[in-house]
């Protein structure tokens, strides 16, 4: 029997996808489940599999073929002694039939529609230091690229800057660091001050947990907080649903399982989308200061930075102290300079007197 392998049903924001190299050719038995190709949209890859064991004997769409939900991209052949020519020209048998089609699977890779637009490492350059190449950006490069230009052409951005003294915070956290970790199998990070921090400070603003819909303002009920984390195929940005009832451990169990699972590709589509604002980490790659670009719908994002010794000034004296700068980018259009300010000076406050963001070890 014959079995269409078609194309699954994708979200609402995504109208085709782009085949990627297929895993099987024709005349290669395939078993039930086993991946036949990926294919690439805008947000994720999705991978195709088979959905019963048998004998790949058509291949209805090359790589490279842009396609749509439901598209039939290959036929297998099912049942018993299917003998197909293969490379060699021996046989290849065919597996025994199986009945129910499987659900793809997701593999995380930098959503466009929740990634803060920081851009991922370009391609690394030929061996040949006079040499040139040319090859077509990728959907997802191409999404981006077209999200960038529209970020900068629909919404007035605008970016203030503050910096904090985050002695308070490391000492916090060597105070706490080793009975957070035993009791709660996770290192105390910085991420979980900045999250409660920020969902503070949302309470106080909440104009920039807001977003734009045509001529309305849509208010947001919770802080659904995007984390931008690095994975092997790019920056993702997974969302901490309703941030502000999490407690410290909450959020960095979350975060670090969150980063695990985006090395191993199993984040999924519902994880990567929505969030009403996003926190970005430019730090951990040695970055001292930016202005990061906001992810429409969202009106505001802040950036995180490295963490370096400088002279300030305490109490009349000159002092060094760990001191990060921050960045808020917002929508001016909806946020007014005041508001940005005085959140971003609600989030410095916090962080400089941490006690009340770190709950019970």
């Amino acid at each position: 029997m014959k079995l269409e392998v078609r194309v699954p049903t994708l979200s609402d924001s995504v109208a085709s996808g782009t085949l990627l190299p297929w895993h099987k050719q024709v005349g290669e038995t395939v078993a039930r489940d086993e991946t036949l190709v990926d294919l690439e949209t805008d947000k994720v890859i999705l991978e195709i599999p088979a959905p019963a064991s048998g004998t790949l004997v058509e291949l209805r769409q090359p790589e490279g073929a842009v396609v749509k939900a439901d598209e039939v991209v290959a036929v297998i052949e099912t049942g018993e002694a299917i003998v197909v020519p293969g490379p060699a020209g021996k046989p290849i048998t065919s597996a025994a039939p199986a009945t129910a089609i499987p659900t793809p699977t997701v593999v995380a890779v930098p959503s466009v529609s929740t990634v803060p637009l920081p851009v991922a490492a370009p391609t690394a350059a030929p061996d040949t230091p006079d040499a040139s190449r040319r090859e077509p950006m990728s959907r997802l490069r191409q999404r981006v690229a077209e999200r960038l230009l529209a970020a900068q052409h629909t919404a007035a951005l605008l970016t203030t800057f503050n910096e904090v003294n985050m002695q308070p915070v490391n000492e916090l956290r060597q105070r706490f660091k080793a009975e957070f970790e035993v009791r709660h199998g996770v290192k105390l990070g910085y991420m979980s001050f900045f999250v409660r921090a920020v969902c503070q400070a949302l309470q106080q603003f909440p104009v920039v947990n807001a977003a734009i819909d045509g001529h309305d303002i849509v208010w947001q009920g919770d802080a659904d907080i995007g984390i931008a984390i690095s994975s092997p195929r790019g920056l993702v940005v997974p969302i901490l649903r309703r941030a502000q009832t999490l407690s410290s451990a909450g959020i960095e169990v979350a975060i670090a399982d969150f980063a695990r699972r985006a090395r191993e590709a199993k984040l999924t589509l519902e994880e990567l989308s929505g969030g009403t604002f996003s926190i970005t980490n430019g730090g951990v790659f040695g970055s001292l200061l930016s202005t990061p670009i906001l992810n429409p719908p969202q009106s505001a994002i802040l950036g995180m930075h490295t963490i370096q010794e400088r002279p300030v000034a305490e109490n009349g004296q000159v002092v060094i102290r760990p001191m990060m700068y921050l960045a808020l980018t917002y929508d001016h259009r909806l946020i007014d300079g005041r508001d940005a300010v005085q959140f971003l000076v609600a989030v410095k406050a916090a962080l400089e007197a941490p006690d009340a963001l770190l709950t019970a070890v």
